[in-house]
């Protein structure tokens, strides 16, 4: 009986069309026009003065500036944090007046735009002349009992005190603490409350388990909105021209357009001042976000990634 079998046909070699993507290519042509015309302005513009400008942003006063705004920065941020911590914590209390005046502050200084809060800070010293330290209601318990005399420690002048750096660093202070406070409550309610019971079971104490147990998970979580937070609080020292602080960065610039007549390029140059500042803020944000994401996610170790890339280059032989 013959064979009626038949091998099959070998399949044929695949035929790879490319996708065309035409709007791509308009979408970059554009993009590409764009730029080419931004360029030949900043280029052939007089109006911006580039050796002007260049000469200026070094110049002492500026470099004052930029110091102070980078201080006021650090210092409203570091107090902020602290102040967010303690509000946070009170938040988050099983106390419901805790609980309650935790919550009437974040309420409060979230509600007040911070050029406001900065305005008001600066007239503090026309709300009291004169600040005292000392137990409250003293001469009122004094009266009572007959005596002369006050229970005060120490008194300062109001108008001496909030003005200038301290009444700036006050308002932002205020204000960074009522955000900071919504971020770090976010990062404690994302770490495992198996975890903290665990620590209390290992008989550590509320503020242990705090420090040592929910803290440094919740840092993953707090570092990238408290970094844009930062580079935000860098931002809005410009507002301190509300109170004034002369020695900021926002306000000498400023001051040298208005003395000279050249707005435009003093106005670029506070532009590349606050893209160089915010980039140095970004950069150490990168590296804290991949300090404190260790041992979380897929990430890979130095080891896989360089055997990763081998075996890619492998491929290509």
């Amino acid at each position: 009986m013959p064979d009626t079998s038949t091998t099959p046909a070998p399949p044929e070699q695949i035929r790879a069309v490319p996708v065309r993507h035409p709007g791509r290519w308009i979408a970059s042509a554009v993009i590409a026009v764009l730029a080419a015309m931004f360029v030949h302005m900043l280029a052939t513009n007089e109006v911006f003065q580039w050796d002007f400008m260049v000469d200026n942003m070094s110049s002492d006063p500026v470099l004052k500036g930029a110091r102070t705004t980078l201080v006021m920065t650090v210092l409203a941020m570091a107090i902020g944090i602290l102040l967010g911590i303690v509000l946070a914590v009170m938040r988050l209390s099983a106390n419901p007046v805790v609980s309650g005046a935790a919550w009437v502050y974040i309420w409060f200084f979230r509600a007040i735009p911070r050029i406001v809060l900065l305005f008001f800070s600066a007239s503090l010293g026309a709300l009291y002349s004169t600040y005292e330290l000392g137990f409250p209601f003293d001469q009122q318990i004094m009266d009572l009992f007959g005596f002369e005399g006050d229970w005060r420690f120490l008194s300062l002048d109001g108008n001496d005190i909030f003005r200038g750096f301290v009444a700036g660093l006050l308002g932002l202070t205020l204000s960074e603490g009522a955000y900071a406070a919504e971020i770090v409550r976010a990062g404690i309610q994302s770490v495992d409350p198996g975890q903290v019971e665990a620590a209390q079971a290992l008989g550590m104490s509320r503020g242990k388990t705090m420090r040592r147990i929910v803290l440094p998970q919740a840092m993953r979580v707090i570092i990238p909105p408290m970094g844009n937070e930062t580079i935000a609080m860098l931002k809005d020292t410009s507002l301190l021209i509300a109170v004034p602080v002369t020695n900021e960065l926002n306000f000498q610039l400023r001051a040298i357009g208005s003395r000279t007549f050249q707005v435009i390029p003093m106005a670029v140059a506070s532009i590349l001042w606050y893209l160089a500042l915010a980039s140095l803020l970004m950069i150490g944000q990168h590296f804290l976000e991949k300090r404190f994401s260790r041992g979380f996610g897929n990430r890979e170790t130095r080891q896989q990634r360089a055997a990763r890339r081998a075996r890619d280059v492998g491929s290509t032989h």
